[in-house]
């Protein structure tokens, strides 16, 4: 079954085509009405049913009204999360094997809202017609493919939308056929290109004893990802290299910033394994020179390419992270280890580095030492975070709390 969402009191047309599209490719539709027409004749899920699917999971809120509350009550932020909320528990319980929605900047919105009730690996296709700016709100840290519709979806298919429609329904239709098995659980490693090599050699560490490694760059969204896939069970333990998203949790302006709260909780929460690493916090990532904020633009700069610009972190910064990491691996129900390299903690940030500065740093290991309650190790080696026996030394620590045997790479 392939789930088709659209306001069906604006987006009739466009949805009745996709349905169309997807039973000549082969697979049941199932449209699902996130407008505000109580029941609408094209829908298999009306709206009503969509707002009684949020008033049972969330009672005493605006969807307790039915459609027609929703419709008059005024506030069109409060309807669009009602429909979302609703359509999230339509479609988990509906259980498709993709979902493909259509719609304008209200429809995206609720379509955004409803998909996060699906596991990562079920395809999830939007056409819309704000695809052509920052998708990031809709996308979030799911696997969410954004397509642009160019013209308007207004009045039904048209010369421009109508093979785009067409080409919409195949790509579902044509994700859902190659899903394959879900395999067991594996260990999540986070990245960045300053983090590289130290990457790499845990990564191959750790496959060399038969470990699966999925890694997550941590550029915010990834890291909130990687943080979701620990709750859903597939990720067993964490060798977090670069807890740059830390940084960006407390200062949102970073680029990097997550996209939502909550990195270095969700391994604590499952007791799973954990070795942290401060990998990445020593500078904050920006785009452009011209987007660094005013106040932090007579600092050392790194320039990483022309899009992203690395500015370095203060130690009352770096005291601050040093808090929040603490806090939240005292809270940790498994093994947890924080190891840092004193030398540096990224490629740029290590001796002859633009961004070298141990005494900024020490800032967070003063606070971590402080903080940390005894259960969760601290080690403080004299290596730079690229250095090979640093990475042997983050490996060794995952593999023994895994019950492996240490051996390193040749």
């Amino acid at each position: 079954m392939i789930a088709i969402l659209a306001t069906l009191d604006t987006k009739a047309g466009e949805a009745q085509a996709l349905a169309g599209h997807v039973a000549a490719l082969g697979h049941e539709p199932h449209v699902i009405d996130v407008g505000l027409e109580p029941d609408h004749p094209a829908a298999d899920t009306p709206a009503r049913l969509v707002v009684a699917a949020a008033a049972a999971r969330e009672p005493a809120t605006a969807a307790e009204g039915g459609v027609a509350a929703l419709r008059t009550g005024g506030d069109r932020a409060e309807a669009m999360a009602t429909m979302g909320r609703g359509a999230a528990a339509v479609l988990a319980d509906l259980a498709p094997d993709g979902v493909l929605a259509v719609g304008g900047n209200q429809g995206t919105a609720i379509a955004a809202l409803a998909v996060r009730a699906l596991p990562v690996g079920v395809p999830k296709v939007i056409v819309s017609t704000v695809a052509s700016g920052d998708v990031r709100p809709y996308v979030g840290d799911l696997d969410v493919t954004m397509m642009f519709s160019v013209g308007d979806l207004l009045g039904g298919p048209n010369p421009v939308t109508a093979p785009l429609l067409a080409q919409a329904a195949a790509a579902v239709c044509g994700m859902a056929a190659v899903r394959g098995e879900r395999s067991g659980a594996a260990v999540g490693l986070t990245a960045f290109g300053n983090t590289h090599r130290a990457c790499v050699r845990v990564l191959e560490t750790l496959r060399a004893h038969g470990h699966a490694v999925v890694p997550f760059h941590a550029s915010g969204a990834c890291g909130s990802a990687m943080e979701r896939l620990i709750d859903a069970g597939r990720i067993a333990a964490v060798a977090d290299l670069t807890t740059h998203e830390l940084l960006g949790e407390l200062y949102p302006e970073d680029a990097y910033a997550p996209v939502r709260p909550g990195r270095l909780t969700a391994a604590g929460r499952a007791g799973i394994p954990q070795v942290i690493v401060p990998g990445g916090l020593e500078y904050f990532c920006f785009g452009p020179p011209e987007s660094i904020p005013a106040r932090l633009r007579e600092r050392p700069t790194h320039h990483h390419n022309p899009y992203n610009t690395n500015v370095r972190t203060s130690a009352e910064e770096l005291a601050r992270v040093g808090a929040l990491m603490a806090e939240r691996l005292n809270a940790a129900r498994g093994p947890a280890a924080v190891l840092v390299p004193a030398r540096g903690w990224s490629e740029v940030g290590a001796p002859g580095g633009a961004l070298h500065d141990p005494a900024a740093n020490q800032a967070l290991v003063d606070a971590l030492e402080r903080d940390l309650r005894p259960h969760v190790e601290l080690r403080v080696l004299d290596h730079a975070v690229n250095d090979e026996p640093f990475a042997d030394a983050v490996a060794g620590a995952l593999l023994a709390h895994l019950g492996d045997r240490v051996a390193t790479p040749a």
